[in-house]
């Protein structure tokens, strides 16, 4: 059976407001980065065993200080470092929740990924990993081959309401005072030209 790169994005709700690091450091999120044993807006299940393996393992990752991630997931199982934006720095259970501690880095797309939450933007998290899937009924059960490779941040996550926004603006979003998103593409634009990158948006 091969394996086909699974992008899966999960609700993520911080159960705190993005936090400045002691000492002048970077920001820092927590929230849930994953469910396990339920079925996914993908139709995807995920057995309990198989995401505590993947998780133990990525641990090594975390503790070795290179658990990064993407703005925006690439076609692609490699990681690139010119677009990484943050940093995973813990991972632990909550009961069927796979909880995280996120460091949003001062890199071109960590200052993009900053710029936009703080101005109200929505960002969803998902997980990018290779692995097998099997039928089962309506469920496509994903099989002990699977690989977890990182967590990303994306514009457009592939599950309704899979989004990521700091619980500050929790009050703004429900009443609806803040409507109007296209504000993303002067941001980005402002934050690439001080890189020098400008681009036509």
């Amino acid at each position: 059976m091969s394996k086909d790169l699974l992008i899966e994005t999960q609700s993520f709700q911080p159960v705190g407001p993005i936090t400045e690091s002691r000492g002048g450091g970077s920001p820092m999120v927590e929230g849930i980065l994953a469910t396990c044993n339920v079925k996914n807006g993908n139709g995807r299940y995920y057995p309990r065993p198989i995401w505590k393996r993947e998780i133990d393992k990525y641990m090594d990752s975390v503790r070795n200080n290179r658990a990064t991630g993407e703005l925006d997931h690439p076609e692609s199982t490699i990681i690139n470092l010119k677009n990484v934006s943050h940093n995973i720095k813990d991972i632990w259970w909550d009961g069927d929740y796979i909880m995280g501690k996120i460091e949003i880095l001062p890199t071109p797309s960590g200052n993009i990924l900053k710029a936009l939450i703080n101005s109200g933007i929505q960002v969803g998290v998902s997980s990018r990993g290779m692995g097998s899937v099997k039928q089962i009924g309506e469920t496509l059960e994903v099989q002990d081959d699977f690989e977890l490779l990182c967590w990303d941040f994306v514009s457009t996550p592939s599950n309704p309401g899979s989004w990521m926004h700091p619980a500050q603006l929790n009050e703004a979003l429900q009443n609806g005072s803040i409507k109007d998103y296209s504000k993303a593409n002067e941001i980005i634009r402002e934050l690439l030209c001080s890189f020098g990158q400008c681009p036509i948006i």
